[in-house]
């Protein structure tokens, strides 16, 4: 973003928080935030589980792995009888949902099972992955795909793991009756407004409330233009010792806005145009 240019920007940021939706980011993490809007998701997500109460939320949740790439949960969520929720709001085709899903499960169990103790505590914990798209990545037109582990010869003989896959397709053209409490979300993700659905009423107005919170609108503002300048500074030819200090005052004020290291190693990659390794050097300093 050129210096000359701030209050342009400045106003197409303005625009875009006043035109987000549910499935805007970070608008959809805000919004989890609410636990009775977050509960009613998974209760229409997965009916057959009759959840009654959640334990704890926790939007942008960083694991972080030893050696490893590091990730982050747009929603994790406990509830009471020890069953966790990863909630994924993924609006384009990465052409690797398996891949990520499959990683996203190992990486869970981090949080999950301390050094010592036995594989059989994780029976404590079954987990759960709902990842809600806005396209059909397998291609049937199912509103709903649900993946559990199972034998080749017998595909009733479960390898009982406790976890289970549901990517939901947006653009479902076939409802389950299992998929009827979730179609109206569904139909949310693509802009259609169930006015008679308590439930979407309750969403959009929550995104209401998040959008006229100045606080929230201030955060927002303050880290996509760190991001602007962070794009401008990574273009420009100066001292190293100059751009040095702009990467730490750039981490500084993002940690400032409690965003998780693992997202601040990821705009640094991007805008400062690190290797993965810079970037974690940075982030150590």
């Amino acid at each position: 973003m050129a210096k000359i240019n701030r209050d342009e920007y400045i106003s197409q940021l303005r625009e875009r928080w006043n035109n987000m939706t549910i499935t805007s980011d970070p608008m959809f993490g805000l919004v989890m935030e609410n636990k009775k809007i977050c509960l009613q998701l998974i209760q229409r997500a997965l009916p057959h589980l009759a959840i009654k109460e959640l334990a704890d939320i926790t939007t942008q949740k960083e694991i972080r792995a030893v050696a490893a790439r590091n990730i982050v949960y747009d929603v994790y969520v406990k509830d009471h009888a020890g069953r966790v929720f990863i909630i994924e709001m993924q609006m384009a085709d990465q052409h690797n949902l398996p891949y990520r899903l499959r990683y996203y499960l190992g990486q869970a169990d981090q949080e999950l099972l301390n050094p010592t103790d036995d594989y059989r505590i994780l029976a404590k914990y079954p987990t759960y992955a709902l990842m809600f798209c806005n396209f059909d990545y397998f291609g049937r037109g199912w509103a709903r795909y649900e993946f559990k582990m199972a034998c080749t010869r017998d595909p009733h003989l479960l390898f009982g793991d406790d976890r289970t896959v549901t990517i939901f397709n947006a653009k479902a053209k076939s409802f389950l009756k299992d998929d009827e409490p979730i179609k109206s979300f569904l139909a949310l993700m693509r802009n259609h407004v169930d006015n008679k659905s308590r439930f979407i009423n309750n969403i959009q107005d929550e995104v209401s409330r998040i959008k006229h919170n100045p606080e929230r609108r201030r955060n927002f503002m303050k880290f996509e233009t760190l991001l602007a300048d962070a794009r401008y500074d990574g273009r420009q030819e100066g001292l190293k010792e100059g751009l040095q200090e702009g990467i730490q005052n750039f981490i500084q004020s993002l940690r400032e806005l409690d965003i998780p290291d693992q997202v601040i190693k990821q705009k640094l990659v991007e805008h400062y145009h690190l290797s993965e390794a810079e970037a974690a050097d940075s982030l150590s300093k």
